[in-house]
């Protein structure tokens, strides 16, 4: 377990495995052992870097008026690879929110790009402006440090976290190696305590949900910076998704995006918004395979592929 300083804060770093290098970047909220069922599938191909943004996991919080921003996520994954030693071009792969910040890296560090991979990518075709930032950054601060105050997080951190879990994995009853009887939470108990039952935790995701519009804002304008040329893009999108305007919507949101980009765009099914829990050989298959070879349909389950050239 690695602690780097950035910015003046403390973050974990997480490193396994050997081989060109690849970053993993978890969704609003989560924690960097929610890539644990991804790891071993790479981790004798790959370098794995993984890392807890300010709040999260274990890292340490951020100022108490910092909010996020979605070039100063960017930077932390340039500033992530630095402390990781990466010297070289790395793959970076986002899931959820996450996958605003990778493409953003992508279009910030085009040199230190070797290939983007958004699972079940946050999309927003025309995010609108926050009316009142100055209002909202108050209100969530209140709200955070009124909860924090009451206790609620040491009280129901952990078992919100489950829940939360549970309602965004495949219900199908599939199971898998890691996790033979899904929709539960495989992550230990003793790690979602400690990322769970701080207020910490639950500032960081206040502030990361209250920001998400302004981030979706600042990657429309950011698009008009082209992707590497040359650097394979795929979005990888969960075949089951209930909750996000059912699933046939969710999934044309997705190859739009996916069309926008230039990307390949691939199907997991059954998944969840948790693609990297219910079927983590499909986002291993993601990061390793390149985006023109054909993919072989993992077991017990489906994995579709359209390539899409801007």
């Amino acid at each position: 377990m690695t602690f780097v300083r950035i910015d003046g804060i403390p973050h974990h770093l997480r490193i396994d495995g050997t081989g060109p290098v690849c970053l993993l970047s978890v969704g609003l909220g989560m924690s960097w052992f929610d890539w644990d069922p991804v790891v071993p599938l790479l981790a004798r191909y790959r370098t794995v870097v993984r890392f807890d943004r300010p709040g999260l996991g274990l890292s340490a919080p951020a100022p108490a008026r910092a909010w996020p921003t979605l070039t100063g996520e960017a930077h932390r994954i340039a500033r992530v690879l630095d402390a990781a030693g990466v010297r070289t071009p790395a793959t970076v792969v986002g899931h959820s929110l996450a996958g605003f910040h990778c493409e953003a890296f992508a279009r910030l560090y085009p040199q230190r790009t070797a290939g983007l991979v958004l699972v079940d990518s946050s999309v927003e075709e025309e995010p609108r402006p926050s009316r009142a930032p100055a209002l909202r950054n108050t209100a969530t601060r209140a709200c955070g440090t009124l909860l924090a105050g009451a206790g609620l997080p040491r009280a129901l951190g952990p078992l919100l976290r489950r829940t939360a879990v549970r309602a965004v994995r495949h219900h199908g009853g599939d199971s898998t190696p890691y996790d033979p009887a899904p929709p539960y939470d495989p992550a230990p108990h003793d790690l979602v305590r400690r990322a769970y039952s701080t207020s910490r935790s639950l500032r960081a995701a206040l502030a990361e949900n209250a920001t998400y519009r302004d981030q979706a804002v600042a990657l429309v304008g950011l698009r008009e910076r082209p992707l590497p040329e040359g650097v394979p893009v795929t979005v990888l999108a969960a075949g089951a998704n209930p909750g996000r305007d059912g699933p046939r919507h969710w999934l044309d949101r997705q190859e739009r995006l996916a069309e926008r980009l230039g990307a390949t765009f691939r199907v997991s099914a059954p998944a969840g918004h948790l693609v990297m829990l219910d079927r983590p050989q499909d986002v291993a298959a993601a990061i390793m395979n390149p985006p023109n070879e054909p993919v072989r349909p993992s077991p017990a389950g489906q994995e579709e592929e359209r390539t899409h050239r801007g």
